[in-house]
């Protein structure tokens, strides 16, 4: 149960897998803070340096239990956490305790530490990009045929279609992914560097070896799983990987609340809805109401995603010469908050989008009172072909199309132009000739084609390179 006396990041309480949450988790840190000690002094002793199998073993045996009590105790007497882990892991290590964190400096650890848990993170975004895609695919595919207006200003233009539009929202997604995923395949350990990224330490190790510093770096990242290091650094890696990453989580956040905005204006004209439960409770005053308040939600953490992208990127243009130390308490807040604030926001897209609610006749009724007007041109050129002036038939719709306007929006009545132009023997039609032309399908240009050709293309070859990730099960949402 959670403490009610202080106060808890919502994003921990209400918002972010338990996934997420691990990978930020003081424990996950602190075991890859161990295991990047293992790593360190295996490497070290298979370079020749004093460093035993048995001391090795012994500090891979402890690599999980973790006494945090005595850490609390150490930091609290040392003002520093690095040592004060260090000391608690040697007294479980006593016999590794001489040699733990050998040539190191607390960079090793947590800049090392920093990396990795930001590539899991990366992982488990880009999983949960691919069941997002794999709902909204569906989606798309069952609804590719379906007209529906099309809006430029939010004012009427011309038709497209229900899965047409999903594919905008893929579309982003899509180069979401992208950029995730090549941030997953180009992030590097810092390796081990030193106090100023000279290694200055390991080469007074290895009794000025060059060639064993490489190799000492080379066996921890593969240790790591890592195929290689920064070629160079100052203490840190780059504080502008930082800023990168968390741009790669600010452009999703973009993307999807692009989305939810949408679905909000959907939702007003009630075309498209979110999910909502037999007993949900849309309002307290009003229970009537069906509010999207999970897309507002998506739009209230994507928002703080945004804002929060500006942290790493003014750390890394403020850093001095080989570091500073502004940069941690920055880091510590803005980079685990905005990891967990971008899966908060993944897992209510794919729950809204595996459960959209779509309204096909009142998506008629708002194509059908607008259709008229964009049927006009086919109207003008068939009434051309029957004999006519296009000029005064421009000119006579034009006045016409005004006229019905004029109906619906001061009168309050329904679209009456093809009465209108049925009645004007200027055209020459008759209703059911000019009813011909007030087939919605007509007016959707090649947007089952192009959901078909986007799916085939461009999508399903990511869901089935991705396909493990599709079998996962999405996280259950909070209130």
């Amino acid at each position: 149960m959670a403490d009610t006396d202080r106060y808890e990041s919502p994003l921990s309480s209400r918002y972010a897998s338990r996934e997420m949450q691990y990978i930020f988790s003081a424990d996950k840190k602190f075991s890859t803070w161990r295991k990047l000690w293992v790593a360190l002094a295996r490497a070290e002793m298979e370079l020749g340096l004093p460093v035993t199998q048995e001391q090795v073993d012994q500090l891979e045996a402890h690599v999980n239990d973790i006494d945090y009590d005595r850490a609390a105790e150490h930091e609290k007497e040392l003002r520093h956490d690095v040592m004060a882990h260090v000391m608690t892991y040697g007294e479980q290590c006593p016999d590794a305790m001489p040699i733990i964190h050998l040539g190191a400096t607390s960079c090793y650890v947590g800049d090392n530490t920093d990396i990795i848990l930001m590539r899991e993170g990366l992982c488990l975004i880009r999983d949960k990009l691919a069941r997002v895609l794999s709902k909204l695919a569906a989606f798309a595919e069952k609804y590719k045929d379906l007209p529906t207006l099309g809006y430029t200003h939010f004012q009427p233009a011309q038709l497209v279609t229900v899965g047409k539009r999903a594919t905008l929202w893929m579309n982003d997604l899509l180069t979401d992914l992208e950029e995730t995923e090549h941030r997953i395949s180009s992030l590097k350990l810092l390796g081990s560097k030193g106090t100023t990224g000279t290694q200055a330490s390991f080469l007074e190790l290895f009794d000025g070896d060059g060639e064993k510093c490489d190799e000492l770096e080379a066996k921890i990242a593969a240790e790591m799983g890592f195929d290689g290091v920064v070629p160079v650094s100052g203490q840190t890696y780059s504080r502008k990987t930082d800023a990168q990453v968390v741009n790669v989580l600010s452009g999703i956040a973009q993307s999807a609340s692009k989305f939810a905005t949408d679905m909000r204006l959907l939702c007003h004209m009630k075309e498209v809805e979110e999910p909502f439960e037999s007993g949900q409770i849309g309002s307290s005053a009003m229970p009537y109401k069906r509010n999207p308040m999970r897309c507002e939600r998506i739009c209230a953490l994507s928002r703080y995603i945004i804002s929060d992208a500006a942290n790493p990127a003014v750390t890394a243009a403020s850093q001095w010469f080989e570091r500073t130390l502004d940069d941690s308490a920055n880091k510590r807040l803005s980079v685990p908050e905005a990891f967990l604030a971008c899966d908060a926001v993944l897992n209510i897209y794919e729950n809204v989008a595996g459960g959209l609610v779509v309204h096909e006749k009142v998506i008629e009724k708002h194509v059908a009172e607008e259709l008229p007007f964009m049927a006009t041109e086919n109207i003008m050129m068939d009434a051309v072909k029957r004999g006519g002036n296009r000029q005064e038939l421009h000119e006579r719709i034009r006045q016409l199309s005004m006229e019905a306007g004029e109906n619906v929006k001061e009168k309050g009545l329904p679209n009456n132009l093809i009465d209108l132009i049925a009645a004007d023997p200027l055209f020459g039609m008759t209703r059911e000739e000019l009813e011909a032309h007030l087939k919605p399908e007509q007016y959707i240009g090649r947007c089952p084609e192009q959901v078909d050709r986007f799916l085939e293309r461009d999508v399903r070859p990511v869901l089935q390179r991705l396909s493990g990730a599709l079998e996962g099960e999405g996280t259950e949402l909070s209130v």
